[in-house]
């Protein structure tokens, strides 16, 4: 691949994946720790609905039950989502280390084109000879 201009346009596409993966894996972030603080809310919610001992109407206590088993319920959907979010993390990661490594590599192809270009640039100045050769008319 000797050509500056497709290796170019390749390495603008390749960036620009790059970019992308990078926006995806922080969104992913971002999901991951807002499922975090959904955990961690519920899990407060549940700490506050706990029994306590007191004197309470049987009425009181079933509807605490239900309350608590509800909580308990929705913090395994919490910890599922926050599971899935984790897993959506760690793909991207890798997606944006892969696209990393290609950037690298179409990066290493033009700086082994450049130095190709310069060495045949320094093989042209080499072939030209010292001085001129000066060419008198005749007097």
């Amino acid at each position: 691949m000797n050509n500056p201009k497709k290796l170019a346009r390749i390495h603008r596409v390749r960036t620009l994946q790059l970019g992308l993966t990078r926006a995806e894996e922080m969104r992913a972030g971002e999901k991951l720790d807002s499922e975090a603080a959904l955990s961690a809310r519920i899990a407060g919610l549940v700490d506050a609905v706990s029994p306590v001992a007191q004197s309470a109407s049987a009425f009181s206590l079933g509807a605490s039950a239900h309350y608590r088993e509800r909580l308990h319920q929705s913090a395994l959907a919490a910890a599922q989502r926050e599971q899935n979010a984790r897993l959506l993390l760690e793909r991207s990661a890798e997606a944006t280390r892969a696209a990393k490594r290609d950037q690298s590599a179409v990066e290493k192809l033009m700086e082994r084109a450049r130095h190709r270009q310069d060495a045949r640039e320094r093989r042209a100045l080499e072939d030209v000879p010292a001085f001129p050769r000066k060419r008198h008319d005749p007097c």
